[in-house]
């Protein structure tokens, strides 16, 4: 039957295409996710995926992991050292099993940068790209921004029945806007992340990934019929890459709606009690006080647990916020060394150790990148006030001149520190790194050219990095 009429659809307009290529005839929700350039093969040792763990709201070095016990009290804060499995390296005596997984990990303890706010470091550190091109601050997503590593990813090596980029529990949030560097930029829609929401909440279901309610598996099986019909049709009107290209982008979808692999990798109820419990169920179900009110961290230890289960599945990249939307978590201005103890640092210690173990043990961190960073650090003393905002004397301002972030897994040597800050931790004393450099590293760990050219629609080339990789962690 479908031979037999597809000769009289009539030509197809540009709005129809559109219409198809918003998934309108499927009627689903699956964001695009179109991929328009070849994959490229990897370099021995580089990395198959990464995790990007997010601490959002800036973490602070001198009470987590560039601590300094010899540093005048209003400096090192109130928080002892402890040993971990790397002689010489000490980390918070709040973090008791992440000083048994250091051994994974390397410190770099000398990330510097210029930019205080939350928006614009974020999408500093996420994208390599200063803020501030043209003389006006980046502070929100916009369609001309650079894209982050993910998008780049996802268009440098496309995937067919998965996505190639995956962002959860949410979109950060802060002072009014979405928190730029977490969506494609110049790149397009296409090139988003697959956001999909926080796997801890009772009923959990994956955005886009099952039918709509109003749309029933013999409906769907209709319309993807007439997407065949549509297959046939003349597209004389259209230029014919863009009728491929969404030709790509409906398959793709159905995939994703359609594969086992796909469904099961977001299907948490398939791992053993254990297993979810290791890595930290929620403890509360109200989810209204952030964790800067004493709220918690109860979703992150699902969500790396997903984030896990979706780069055994074979997602390229998963970004995973600490935080939730508007959390900030980490931004310690007020009530800092309380909020650490009991709102920050017992799920932090129960979810990323756990994630750093269970990878090893099913042999993924050899071929897996994890970098766990924030957009900045705090500030060397107590009590002071570098961004005007409300700070007590026992909470910690924003302060981006040194700080540290965690790398590790493939690519990267464990147990090394690479640089080191001055005796109060506020500015680097020896190798300085950049938000470029750190950039540089991951596509260098990934097996991607720093020097890889994308293109913005206005025909012009990007270098994917600015900066140099950082050899001394590079394995």
């Amino acid at each position: 039957m479908e031979n037999s009429h597809s000769h009289t659809v009539p030509p197809i307009a540009r709005r129809d295409l559109l219409q198809v290529g918003s998934l309108g005839l499927l009627g689903l929700t699956v964001p695009s996710l179109i991929r328009q350039a070849s994959a490229g093969g990897l370099r021995p040792g580089a990395a198959k995926s990464c995790l990007l763990f997010f601490l959002d709201g800036g973490p602070g070095q001198h009470d987590m992991w560039d601590m300094k016990p010899n540093a005048p009290a209003q400096v090192r804060g109130e928080f002892k050292p402890i040993r971990t499995t790397v002689p010489d390296i000490h980390v918070c005596e709040g973090l008791p099993e992440l000083s048994r997984q250091m051994h994974h990990l390397s410190l770099v303890r000398s990330v510097t940068h210029d930019v205080m706010v939350h928006s614009a470091a974020t999408y500093y550190m996420l994208t390599g790209r200063h803020p501030l091109p043209a003389g006006n601050l980046i502070i929100k997503e916009e369609p001309d921004n650079f894209p982050p590593v993910g998008s780049v990813l996802a268009q440098q090596r496309p995937l067919k029945d998965i996505p190639e980029y995956v962002h959860l529990p949410d979109i950060m949030w802060d002072a009014g806007h979405d928190l730029p560097g977490q969506r494609a930029g110049f790149l397009g829609p296409g090139f988003d992340p697959l956001v999909v929401g926080d796997p801890s909440v009772k009923n959990y279901r994956v955005p886009g990934l099952a039918l709509p309610a109003e749309v029933p598996r013999a409906r769907l099986n209709r319309r993807q019929t007439l997407l065949g019909l549509l297959d046939r049709a003349p597209h004389k009107r259209i230029p014919e890459p863009a009728w491929n290209s969404m030709d790509d982008h409906t398959r793709k979808a159905f995939s994703l709606l359609s594969s086992v692999k796909t469904r099961d990798a977001f299907d948490l109820s398939r791992e053993p009690a254990a297993i979810r419990e290791k890595y930290g169920l929620p403890d509360r179900v109200e989810r209204n006080r952030g964790a800067r009110n004493f709220g918690g961290l109860p979703h992150l230890g699902q969500c790396l647990l997903l984030a896990r289960r979706l780069i055994e599945a074979g997602v390229p990249l998963v970004t995973v916020c600490s935080g939730r939307r508007r959390d900030s978590a980490w931004d310690g201005h007020l009530r800092h060394f309380p909020i650490l103890r009991k709102s920050l640092l017992p799920y932090f210690d129960k979810a990323f150790p756990a994630l750093l173990e269970d990878m090893h043990d099913r042999g993924l961190l050899d071929e897996t990148l994890i970098v766990a960073m924030g957009e900045f650090g705090r500030t060397p003393k107590m009590g002071q006030v570098t961004v005007g905002a409300a700070t007590s004397a026992g909470g910690r301002d924003h302060w981006s001149h040194c700080y540290t972030i965690l790398m590790g897994g493939a690519g990267i040597q464990p147990g090394t520190v690479f640089g080191s800050s001055d005796a109060h931790a506020g500015y680097p004393a020896n190798n300085p790194v950049t938000p470029e450099d750190v950039a540089a590293t991951i596509y260098y760990a990934m097996g991607l050219d720093p020097q890889t050219r994308i293109t913005d629609p206005q025909g012009q080339p990007h270098p994917i990095a600015l900066g140099e990789p950082i050899h001394g962690v590079l394995a």
